[in-house]
């Protein structure tokens, strides 16, 4: 197994540990390769959820050109339902699994189809 392996299965215990979600693995896989090489950074690799920067790039640079979703309200409700899911207090929120459940919520599998 490679690294990349590795760190998706902690981001598939992540999201049955914490999230309580049993995930699709081959959609995991997928949404972590779109993240490309910003999984190997150690703070790229993660969403600083307290920081409103962050969660617009989230927002813009995932939701809007990745999903090709519109801007609006439900985005930010969507982004803040994610965090809670995965626990405010949780220090280490990763953004491959932040991006799955978003993926998920929007139901825009077929993005990585």
């Amino acid at each position: 197994m490679g690294k990349r392996d590795d760190l998706i299965a902690q981001y598939a215990d992540d999201l049955k540990s914490k999230c309580g979600m049993s995930p699709d693995m081959d959609l995991l896989t997928k949404v972590t390769i779109g993240c490309g090489p910003s999984i190997y950074d150690a703070d790229a690799a993660t969403v600083a959820s307290s920081q409103a920067g962050e969660i617009e790039t989230v927002k813009n640079n995932f939701l809007i050109k990745k999903l090709g979703l519109s801007d609006g309200p439900e985005l930010d409700a969507a982004i803040s339902k994610v965090i809670e899911t995965y626990g405010q207090s949780e220090r280490n929120k990763y953004r491959a699994v932040v991006y799955y459940m978003l993926t998920k919520h929007f139901g825009k599998e077929a993005v990585y189809g």
